[in-house]
């Protein structure tokens, strides 16, 4: 679809040679001669850009251009106007005009402009669309949950994004959403319109993880044969985001420590220190308090993290939020398989309700979509569930358990397995809790986990 333009002039033969220029350049062209039925034109045919010039018979041009912000504030508009009123396009400049061209102009600078002005255009609006997607995957709304931690949680994110803060620190098991929680204290801080910069700390060798961060100067090692900017000059007015800090080594964390107090670092082999504003979020499933204490993790760079920290609670300490994970999860699976999936049968729905989600929100996701691509029904049921989801069900006839065997059967050592493994998992590893949990000796624990090797 041809891109649309709106001359806006009372002379006639600049119209006319504007008109003939911009649509031999493949433009829909249309004009006006005064600014009133400029303005109709605008909110009757949506131009993509207005050529206005600044002196008009019937309405004053900066009138006009403040109509046409107020219609729409994205509209890029290009000023025509005399070499002696320079300083009126200058204010109009400030209004949000794109650039002003001045009489006698020249038709290949015109051409010229409006092609420059068109292509900031879309370039804006590729930029809008994609910060509406982002705000649509990472949003507070992505946040689920009415349990009093996700209420405190959703509540600290909004606190500290609307902040300052120039360090966050989320800490959490793998899979509880620190991802999530991340993107979204950036998509809510006034830096939603900068760069979001992420690097695994456990996932990048010690010998490359400074020179990503810090970047490199030509000939700083081997390899380095061009200068490179490091993600911390990525980030800078952004958001640089640490997972897994607890994996960085000591020396790194000194230098990361710099960074964060002085916001300012050197390149590796550079002699020259340069300046960055960066919010950092760091996050990591490790017990730093624990590491500082063992000499893993500098206690001064543990401190600095801390200011501000959000500690996100596994699932299994907040099972009445998965009913709520699931409709929104199954929401979006709709979307992505395209499947008339209706829900969860009521069997699958106590399935999912009882079992302890080691993997937690992520687990959950992916047992969701595993579950969606199995079944050719409205209703997931237990059978398009994994086995190792089976737990234990109260039987009200018999006071006692029941375990629900799916059509395809399942070892009972399978199951055994899994019930040592959840036990273990719900007390954090205490083999006397878990032993007292599945009604057992210690030793009896002990000779079964032995037995199936590693849980």
């Amino acid at each position: 679809m041809k891109e649309k333009i709106l001359i806006v002039d009372d002379e006639r033969l600049i119209r006319q040679s504007l008109e003939k220029a911009l649509a031999g350049q493949g433009y829909a062209v249309f004009a006006a001669e005064n600014g009133k039925t400029a303005l109709h034109l605008v909110e009757e045919e949506s131009p993509d850009l207005v050529l206005l010039d600044l002196k008009l018979p019937d309405i004053n041009g900066i009138e006009v251009l403040k109509r046409l912000r107020e219609l729409d504030k994205n509209l890029p508009v290009l000023l025509i106007t005399a070499y002696g009123s320079i300083d009126t396009a200058i204010q109009a400049i400030r209004l949000g005009a794109y650039d002003y061209i001045t009489k006698p102009f020249d038709l290949e600078a015109i051409l010229l402009s409006v092609s420059n002005a068109l292509e900031a255009s879309r370039l804006k609006k590729e930029v809008s669309y994609f910060r509406s997607q982002e705000n649509v995957r990472f949003g507070l709304h992505r946040i689920i949950g009415q349990s009093p931690a996700m209420r405190e949680v959703r509540q600290r994110v909004r606190q500290i994004a609307q902040s300052e803060a120039s360090t966050v620190l989320l800490e959490g098991e793998s899979g509880t959403g620190k991802d999530l929680i991340a993107r979204t204290i950036h998509n809510e801080s006034n830096r939603a319109d900068q760069p979001f910069v992420e690097v695994n700390c456990a996932a990048l060798p010690e010998t490359l993880i400074e020179s990503e961060l810090f970047g490199h100067e030509r000939g700083a090692f081997t390899d380095a044969k061009t200068r490179k900017a490091g993600l911390l000059e990525l980030a800078h007015w952004g958001t640089l985001y640490l997972d897994e800090i607890g994996d960085m080594n000591p020396t790194l964390q000194s230098k990361l420590l710099g960074v964060i107090e002085n916001k300012r670092f050197r390149r590796v082999g550079g002699v020259k220190d340069l300046s960055v504003d960066v919010r950092f979020i760091a996050a990591t499933n490790r017990n730093l308090a624990v590491a500082m204490e063992r000499g893993d993790f500098r206690k001064d760079l543990f401190y600095r993290l801390k200011v501000f920290s959000i500690m996100l609670p596994p699932l299994r300490e907040r099972l009445p939020d998965v009913p709520l994970l699931i409709d929104f999860l199954l929401g979006e699976l709709r979307k992505e398989f395209k499947k008339k999936i209706v829900g969860l049968s009521a069997e699958a729905h106590r399935v999912l309700a009882s079992y302890p989600w080691p993997g937690n929100v992520r687990e959950l996701r992916n047992v969701l979509e595993r579950a969606f691509i199995l079944c050719e029904g409205e209703n997931i049921e237990p059978e398009h569930l994994p086995p190792e989801l089976i737990a234990p069900l109260s039987s009200p006839q018999s006071g006692g358990f029941l375990f629900k065997i799916p059509p395809q059967g399942i070892p009972l050592e399978t199951v055994e397995r899994d019930l040592i493994r959840q036990a273990l998992e719900i007390c954090g590893g205490n083999q006397i809790r878990a032993a007292k949990l599945l009604g057992i000796s210690r030793d009896v624990l002990r000779y079964r986990m032995k037995k199936f090797g590693r849980i």
